[in-house]
């Protein structure tokens, strides 16, 4: 197996001395020789903070202070301060409520977990474990926080580990201020609105059952209900049953092997459309249904309506972000009509168009493919060059390029993106190729891939080396745009923060929401379009790549699309 930094899997992942970063021009920890560590811990179940200053290795000049005064040590806003914590949900809210400005942070747990793939720091549980919380009270098992000589340790070790590499070096300022952007979209929360959302319910689903439990169905999927039941002869079926709905699709005569919609589609009988329907209209009644409002809609100390909110940064192995609880990155279109502005408010939504083709063309240092994109929509530039027919041809074989498709018009359309884009079909193609030999490959700025398991040397291991193949390709583009979308972020935090009343309210991997006062809500988009525009050229540097970002101003999400 070659070695993880081995020039070859570096090139796959655009990660050359000579390209990958500009470090004379991109510094995200400014003034860092002047940097001052300063850490942070929570006592008593956060009701104390322990600070101290950390310097090689060592926790010195330690105090403890109440967790509403601890702004009072004038350490942790010193010029060329940066805080440094075992992890962000566990100290941050009780920072934030004190007053204390976080601009320049370290989350050492979010950081041990990149630099135990990318750099071979030693992995430890303790360091890689969410700390429990004063919200999860006395009987969480998670486990409490080390000692601020333990995290100096670790902060040390880390700091070693990343050395001179200017793109991990961003990657962990970045995602441990992803830490602190996570934690306050979780106390913000999503503005909601209970009667909108009941009433879009209503539309779609039909009137609410009055009775629980899985035979109470809304009026339209009871009524579709009905009719797969007559159509298959079935009166007892349960169309909820997977099992079931298979065993009498069966009986009725039909070759299926599942119930996805896929296989159904294909079939010729009067219960497959009334199914399809039903099986639609059952995942919004489970997932954004009036039990899911009932559950996580609540009313904050300050008497608004905001859907709880809970990410997870760095859940996904790529860097992107995930979600616990209410699910808030699978949203459903149906219902994002009652995610709606407050009185005298606005929803500032933004959407980045064609992120992972872009970072590709950043990563691959093709200028052929970002000339495409430049100043118009991605997929319409290939339509002009005469690359492809259609716009859609164009996105079927961009995400094939991207996800490894290798069968249907996604396998007519990857020859010609080869010809016409080679440095950027390249890359992932080397990047698959690398998988397929169980290398590791890195994104932009250093996240690296995990090894896989072994497989055998027969038709099922080369199967497995092909599926490992086609993630490790789309490793370093999807974890590019990740990276990308974190500096955005931290982008758009810095500048709505003297917009008095605005506040980013949501974030979904390539698209975010900022409410903002209605008179401030243009200047507010503005400052969306620059911080994408910037994050760009902090990754990326002078190569000319655009990242536009359509923004829509509106009172519900759901008018901010089709």
């Amino acid at each position: 197996m070659a070695d993880a930094s081995s020039d070859a899997v570096r090139s796959d992942a655009g990660r050359t001395d000579a390209e990958r970063i500009d470090a004379e021009r991109i510094d995200i920890e400014r003034i860092d020789t002047e940097r001052i560590d300063i850490g942070v811990a929570p006592l008593d179940r956060g009701a104390r903070i322990a600070v101290a200053t950390l310097v090689d290795g060592r926790a010195t000049d330690a105090a403890v202070h109440a967790s509403a005064h601890v702004a009072d040590d004038r350490r942790l806003a010193a010029p060329g301060a940066r805080i440094v914590w075992q992890d962000a949900k566990a100290i941050v809210p009780a920072l934030l409520d004190a007053g204390v400005a976080l601009e320049r942070v370290r989350d050492v747990r979010l950081v041990h977990r990149i630099l135990a793939e990318a750099r071979g720091l030693e992995a430890e549980e303790r360091w890689s474990r969410a700390l429990r919380t004063d919200a999860e009270g006395l009987f969480s098992l998670a486990p409490e926080a080390e000692s601020l000589d333990a995290v100096a340790e670790q902060l040390s070790l880390q700091e070693a580990a990343i050395g001179d590499d200017a793109g991990l070096r961003m990657l962990a300022a970045a995602e441990s201020m992803g830490g602190v952007i996570a934690v306050e979209l979780s106390r913000q929360g999503l503005p909601f609105d209970r009667a909108r959302h009941d009433a879009l319910l209503v539309a779609a689903l039909g009137e609410r059952p009055l009775g629980a439990g899985p035979a109470a169905r809304p009026r339209r999927m009871d009524a579709l209900a009905v009719e797969i039941r007559d159509a298959l002869s079935a009166p007892t079926l349960n169309p909820d049953s997977p099992q079931e709905v298979l065993k009498a699709l069966k009986r009725a005569g039909l070759d299926v092997a599942s119930t996805s919609r896929w296989e159904l589609e294909e079939q010729e009988h009067p219960a497959i459309a009334p199914l399809i329907e039903y099986k639609h209209l059952a995942r919004l009644h489970t997932a954004n249904g009036w039990s899911w409002s009932q559950r996580w809609a609540r009313i904050d100390d300050r008497g608004r309506c905001r859907l709880a909110l809970e990410y997870v940064p760095g859940g996904v192995v790529t860097g992107r972000w995930a979600t616990e609880g209410s699910g808030a990155m699978q949203i459903a279109r149906q219902i994002r009509g009652a995610v709606a502005a407050e009185p005298g408010m606005r929803l500032v939504v933004a959407d980045a168009a064609q992120l992972e083709p872009r970072a590709l063309a950043a990563i691959a240092r093709d200028e052929a493919l970002a000339a495409a994109g430049r100043g118009t929509d991605l997929y319409q530039g290939l339509v002009d060059r005469g690359v492809v027919e259609t716009r859609q041809q164009a996105k079927i074989g961009m995400l094939g390029a991207l996800y490894g498709g290798t069968t249907g018009e996604s396998a007519v359309v990857l020859p010609r993106l080869a010809r016409a884009y080679p440095k950027a079909m390249g890359i992932v193609e080397s990047a698959a190729r690398a998988g397929e030999r169980r290398e590791r490959v890195r994104t932009w700025l250093g996240r690296t891939s995990p090894l896989p398991g072994s497989w055998r040397d027969d038709e099922r291991g080369i199967r497995q080396a092909r599926a490992w193949g086609r993630f490790t390709r789309n490793f370093v583009v999807q974890g590019t745009a990740a990276e990308w979308a974190l500096a955005w972020m931290a982008g758009v935090r810095r500048a709505i923060r003297d917009v008095e009343g605005a506040a980013l309210v949501c974030f979904l991997h390539d698209e975010v929401i900022v409410q903002a006062p209605e008179e401030r809500a243009d200047a507010v988009a503005e400052a969306i379009r620059a911080a994408a525009a910037e994050a760009g050229r902090l990754l990326f540097g002078g190569f000319p790549i655009d990242f536009p970002v359509q923004t829509a101003i509106v009172g519900d999400w759901g008018q901010a699309k089709d």
